[in-house]
This record gives C-alpha cells, structure tokens and sequence, in this order.
C-alpha cells in the first residue's frame, strides 16, 4: 500500500548531521529496489554505517552539488544528489547521480518533489539508471528523459549491474 502525501513533507539540502539516519535509508532503498537484480548474499552486505561514512563526504560538497534529503514526520524518507558529469564522453554537463526513495512514499508526487530540488526546470542533464527498473523509466520518461542508447555493466556489491543512460 502506498502512503498518502503527507502535509508534513520537507525537501531540504541535506545536512552534515543526516549522515547516519540517510546511510541507513540508503541501504533500506537499495534493498527496495535492487533485491530483483542483485543477490541476497551481496545485499546483506550492504552497510548502512559505510554508507553514513559516504554521506558525511557527500554533505559538504561545493555549490555545483545539489544534495537533498525528503523527509516526512522529521524522518528522512529519501534523497536526491546531482553535481557535475563524472563521464568523460558525458552527454550533458550536468549528471543526476541518484534519487531514492522508500517503497512506501512511491506515487505520492515526492518523488518528483525530490527530483525538482536537484534538477532546474528544462536543464539539460543525464542520469544512468538499472536496465531492469521499469518504475524509474517511466518516471524519468515522464520528466522529459530519453534514453539515448548508450549502456554500461558497472560493478555493484561485488556482481554486476547493466545500467543505461537517459537524456534530457
């Protein structure tokens, strides 16, 4: 069952001090998500703790890094990071690296409140998306995204992930 929006629903720049509670939605997004593309063996070795470890270096990124977090009740729910592209044959200078959020918030329009506190309207940006994620297409698809034919396998918790690129 999806959650309704809820009226006390924040996007804000991710802070120093979210670092942990944003590690362990990370590793509980990344569960959501991938548990039909990577094993359960690998996913269980997913670290919530390294992934603060990450987020504490995320968080005090320069002005070209646009990093936030949702959060719903004061409890972070999901999170957003854009920045410079990190392709050297990269299709837009602008990348949005990631946007997750937990299953229970999906179709509730926070999703695209997250992509809006990253991304300017009508910027020209790539992303880099799993192959085998419909919900994402559609969603990026819906926000103007086309994919462009470029793909890549990267390595991804100790196996593979075929991701491919959307445009806009």
């Amino acid at each position: 069952m999806e959650a309704e929006l809820q009226t006390d629903i924040v996007v804000r720049p991710v802070r120093d001090v979210d670092a942990e509670a944003l590690g362990r939605v990370h590793a509980t997004c990344w569960h959501e998500t991938y548990d039909h593309l990577i094993s359960t063996a690998a996913l269980e070795k997913v670290s919530p703790k390294r992934l603060a470890e990450l987020w504490t270096h995320w968080a005090v990124q320069g002005p070209e890094f646009k990093m936030s977090a949702a959060l719903a009740g004061g409890e972070i729910v999901g999170f957003v990071g854009s920045g410079p592209a990190r392709d050297r044959d990269a299709p837009r200078h602008r990348e949005l690296y990631f946007i997750y959020l937990l299953d229970a918030y999906h179709g509730t329009g926070l999703g695209k409140q997250l992509f809006d506190a990253a991304v300017d309207e009508g910027e020209p940006i790539y992303l880099w998306v799993a192959e085998d994620n419909p919900r994402a297409h559609r969603f990026y698809e819906r926000n103007g995204f086309t994919l462009d034919g470029a793909s890549h396998t990267e390595p991804f918790l100790g196996e593979t992930l075929t991701e491919v690129r959307f445009v806009r």
